[in-house]
């Protein structure tokens, strides 16, 4: 009688697939979060004007800001949902472990943090559409983007969510670690923003963003991001080892 070898990869792929079907209601929230954010953009994200003469002239400007903004917490929150325990004994329904299920659970937040960057460029058209319909605006002018552009454009939205996406997953499992985590890191965090405010000089968010936003290299930066996120992929999966052992 021969024993049935269960691969680990072919576990990974059977609860992703699982994940991808039991987690469908993930991207109804996505499609719900960015329909809000397309309301909130037609306030604008910018303005200017001038006058010359008897000329007086307003530009308003409409960006696709808000609604990436607003799908980076939506993967930030999502993450953090899918490390409750509720959705960690989902898992259990295969024969698995926690590597298998750290694994599932990293495949389904990239490809839902890919899904939601070709979403964001998607409803921008959608903005845009209704932007023209809508404002009452005497001139509006639309920058048009080559295929190289709207893929580089789509490539960096969707590593920016799934960075967000990976971060979500850390502080998720830290807060399952310890539930003091849920209360200590907003503290620290709103400290930390107020402390900059006193200050007068910014830094939390202003590095942050810098250490991304101003790399010009396609390239760098997706190295940064995968960097970064591995790291929070890494101390996921050594905190959740950490939760085994003190059971």
């Amino acid at each position: 009688m021969y024993l049935t070898e269960v691969k680990e990869w072919d576990i990974v792929k059977k609860q992703f697939r699982y994940k991808l079907k039991s987690y469908f209601g993930v991207f109804n929230s996505m499609m719900a979060i960015q329909l809000l954010a397309i309301l909130f953009s037609f306030n604008g994200t910018g303005m200017s004007g001038g006058s010359s003469g008897t000329l007086d002239y307003e530009v308003h400007y409409f960006t696709n800001d808000i609604i990436q903004v607003f799908t980076m917490i939506w993967a930030f929150i999502s993450a953090i949902i899918i490390t409750t325990k509720a959705y960690r004994y989902d898992d259990y329904a295969f024969v698995t472990n926690r590597k298998v299920s750290h694994y599932s659970n990293f495949l389904f937040l990239f490809s839902a943090s890919m899904f939601a960057g070709v979403t964001v460029y998607l409803s921008t058209h959608l903005f845009k559409v209704l932007t023209h319909m809508l404002v009452d605006q005497s001139s509006i002018m639309v920058d048009s983007m080559t295929i190289t552009e709207f893929m580089t454009g789509t490539g960096a939205s969707a590593m920016y969510i799934f960075l967000f996406a990976t971060a979500g997953y850390f502080v998720g499992m830290l807060t399952q670690f310890n539930k003091i985590f849920s209360i200590l890191l907003p503290v620290v965090f709103i400290g930390a923003l107020i402390l900059d405010g006193l200050t007068g000089n910014p830094t939390l968010l202003i590095n942050a963003a810098t250490f991304f936003g101003s790399e010009t290299s396609f390239i760098f930066f997706l190295i940064k991001v995968l960097g970064v996120s591995f790291i929070f992929l890494l101390g996921s999966m050594g905190i959740s080892n950490q939760m085994e052992v003190s059971k």
